[in-house]
């Protein structure tokens, strides 16, 4: 539960001439609730999500084969599997 006089609540002509001072109340963490038409909006700060850094590849390093095109990755019950490539008549 939120503590109420921590709580701001707005009417939308209110909010826009004060948008600054909404997102200074968020970043300290304080909810800032915006009321239009019956419909209440909760404007909340969201921490930002760094990037997942780059994993090494899974296969390292490919067969001959495999780059000529003699076989192939075939998925099946097993799991990933290879398979040699039927040659065109």
């Amino acid at each position: 539960m939120y503590n109420v006089q921590t709580m701001k609540r707005l009417k939308v002509a209110e909010a826009r001439a004060r948008f600054g001072e909404i997102l200074d109340e968020a970043e300290k963490g304080h909810p800032v609730f915006i009321e239009r038409r019956g419909v209440r909006f909760r404007v909340v700060a969201e921490p930002m999500v760094k990037p997942a850094t780059a994993k090494s590849p899974l296969v390292a390093t490919v067969d001959p084969a495999v780059i000529t095109g003699q076989w192939s990755w075939v998925t099946g019950r097993r799991g990933l599997t290879f398979a040699a490539r039927r040659k065109a008549r």
